[in-house]
């Protein structure tokens, strides 16, 4: 029934193969465009990346946080923990990836946010600093001392109450050569705001590979608890996390522009459907063919029949 109604509404075919062939060469540029995504999206790929500083007074155009994406830290830097001790921040990397946070440890507002939003992603998750991960906090103050790195410590492990991971959290100070070289590292740009006194700066959390390079990193000051288990499997080279864990990471991916996972569902969704409309070209242009055979056999059987009379 298909084939006579397609060819009463072509009835020229040798004309539609040429059609047809740029509807399929259409169908493979949509798809391959559903894959990297919309045409916006690839252009905006193609242009320099919008930075936090955007929309900033004046006074505020240097303050940022766009860290390099498999950027290397400087491991070897010099800096000294809550107790006093001189320590190299490689000594926090063996075999286990690091959540690095940089704040200052007397902020009174976001820097103290940040850190609470970090305690409560990591208390929705099983895996356990010094055992899975480590975290490792350090100021951006060079006046602050490690005495303000032992109340910071104490107020953050009060809070996150499991006792059994206190060996896991680091709070760490510095001279100012070594923060300069570690924040430059990390992206991370902040000023001193004289009139108010305090230090103007971004938020946000790095995930960084056990070799010492940036994997992943969140804005803001809370975090999702998916996207810090996600982000710490990924930065472990998949060596913490279960089965299902592997199996979701293949339906979300990691969105550098907005430091979140996001579901792939609709470009999935879009490439069924672009799959599916591609299938249908080809039944219909099978279906073409088909019919101009079968005209092809009844001529040729007519004409027999008419040479045998």
């Amino acid at each position: 029934m298909i084939a006579p109604i397609i060819r009463m509404a072509l009835p020229n075919t040798r004309q539609m193969r040429f059609p047809f062939v740029w509807c399929g060469v259409l169908c493979l540029v949509l798809i391959v465009g559903a894959v990297s995504g919309s045409p916006a999206r690839a252009q905006d790929l193609l242009s320099p990346a919008p930075t936090s500083s955007q929309g900033l007074p004046p006074q505020l155009q240097d303050i940022g946080f766009k860290p390099p994406l498999n950027g290397p830290l400087p491991l070897g830097d010099q800096f000294h923990d809550e107790n006093g001790q001189t320590v190299h921040l490689g000594d926090y990397f063996h075999g286990k990836p690091v959540i690095l946070a940089l704040v200052y440890y007397k902020c009174p507002l976001l820097c103290n946010q940040a850190l609470q939003g970090l305690v409560g992603s990591l208390k929705m998750i099983n895996f356990n600093p010094g055992q899975d991960f480590e975290v490792v906090v350090v100021s951006f103050d060079p006046r602050e001392t490690p005495q303000d790195a032992l109340a910071k410590k104490q107020d953050v492990l009060a809070h996150y109450r499991r006792g059994a991971s206190d060996s896991g959290w680091h709070f760490l100070t510095g001279d100012q050569a070594q923060i300069h070289t570690l924040t430059e590292a990390a992206g991370f740009r902040f000023m001193w705001d004289a009139p108010s006194q305090m230090w103007a700066h971004a938020s946000g959390l790095l995930l960084v590979t056990p070799e010492g390079r940036i994997s992943r990193y969140f804005y803001g000051i809370e975090y999702s608890p998916r996207d810090i288990r996600w982000g710490l499997i990924e930065a472990s080279h998949n060596k913490i996390g279960t089965p299902v864990d592997q199996v979701l990471l293949f339906c979300y991916h990691y969105d550098p522009t907005t430091g979140k996972y996001g579901a792939l569902v609709v470009r999935m969704l879009r490439v069924g459907g672009i799959l599916t409309l591609l299938g249908l070209g080809l039944l219909i242009y099978a279906c073409i063919r088909r019919a101009r055979r079968t005209d092809r056999m009844r001529q040729i059987e007519h004409l027999r029949t008419s040479g045998a009379r």
